[in-house]
């Protein structure tokens, strides 16, 4: 395998002028930049990027941990992260806690390791201590665990408010909302609050039913619907706290008999891409996915360079009205 010191003897130059070439440090002529560039790609060498960052102190790396790849949010989130920090020259590690404290802590520490540049946190399965005692700069996604780490969310009680109100003028009587479990303490939590703010102010009849802990689980939500339909036949509304969960509703509904929307309307919350592709296209509260994955990756770069940056970043949600309302 070659090494900078067969780089330098090829090109004949030194082996710190190759260095300056690998980090872009200091001036160096095009003649001489040249001939690096064409020695290593004569050697096929490959320059041994943590030695560089240990050099420069910065990798160029972020870190993203994510619940659950496959559900279509963060799979989204993941590419916007993604895209938008290599146009800024930094690659990104993906990490996929599956919901599970042991996994989200060993990527953690091998993030650490790594000596990646920041950390954007969408999984939130440990304690608020295990994110506070990291040195890198972080973010959170959809989670407040100190007031000296940003975070960023749509806003959760705004889009609440906006599907429990458009239900209602819809007509539906009797409204359920499917959320996930509420013992985790995660902002989302506040699209229940302002769902069920708007029932007690219109004196709605609504229920409120809670996933297990692995809100991403989506084994349960077809369980979870048919008992709905099974024990509340009249239920002529619903609001998902996802769009997956939506198209579930969706599914379920079919079986059951019901058409949508004339006996039941259904809400859901994200605006994936797979909620145009349902037939029924599914109503929605869209999330700025695109957004939230840029303005994640800004507060890792402000941090990285001891800029002022916002603690709090909510951003706007818009209601999609398509054809199960």
């Amino acid at each position: 395998m070659a090494t900078i010191h067969d780089v330098a003897k090829i090109a004949d130059v030194s082996v710190t002028t190759v260095s300056r070439v690998l980090n872009n440090r200091g001036y160096i002529s095009e003649t001489t930049r040249t001939k690096v560039y064409k020695a290593m790609e004569e050697l096929n060498y490959q320059p041994n990027e943590i030695a560089r960052s240990l050099l420069r102190k910065q990798s160029n790396v972020i870190g993203l941990i994510i619940p659950n790849v496959s559900h279509p949010f963060f799979s989204e989130l993941a590419n916007h992260v993604e895209n938008y920090a290599y146009g800024l020259g930094f690659k990104m590690l993906l990490c996929n806690s599956q919901h599970d404290k042991v996994k989200e802590k060993d990527y953690i520490e091998m993030l650490k390791r790594n000596r990646v540049d920041g950390i954007i946190m969408g999984s939130h399965t440990l304690q608020v201590e295990e994110y506070i005692n990291l040195s890198s700069p972080i973010v959170t996604i959809d989670r407040q665990i100190s007031g000296d780490i940003p975070y960023i969310s749509s806003d959760n009680f705004t889009g609440g408010r906006l599907a429990a109100e458009l239900l209602i003028r819809r007509g539906c009587k009797k409204i359920a909302h499917i959320c996930g479990n509420l013992e985790l303490q995660l902002l989302a939590n506040q699209r229940t609050d302002g769902f069920q703010a708007v029932m007690k102010e219109k004196g709605i009849p609504h229920m409120i039913i809670q996933t297990d802990m692995n809100v991403f689980d989506q084994m349960q939500y077809e369980q979870i619907l048919h008992e709905l339909f099974q024990e509340h036949p009249d239920i002529d509304g619903i609001f998902a706290t996802s769009d997956i969960i939506a198209a579930f509703a969706v599914k379920e509904c079919a079986a059951a008999g019901k058409r949508i929307p004339a006996d039941v309307k259904i809400i859901g919350y994200d605006d994936i891409n797979a909620a145009r592709w349902m037939t029924p296209e599914i109503t929605t509260l869209k999330q700025p996915i695109a957004e939230i994955g840029k303005t994640a990756v800004d507060l890792i770069m402000k941090q990285m360079n001891q800029e002022p940056f916002e603690a709090e970043n909510i951003l706007p949600v818009t209601m999609i009205e398509r054809a199960t309302t």
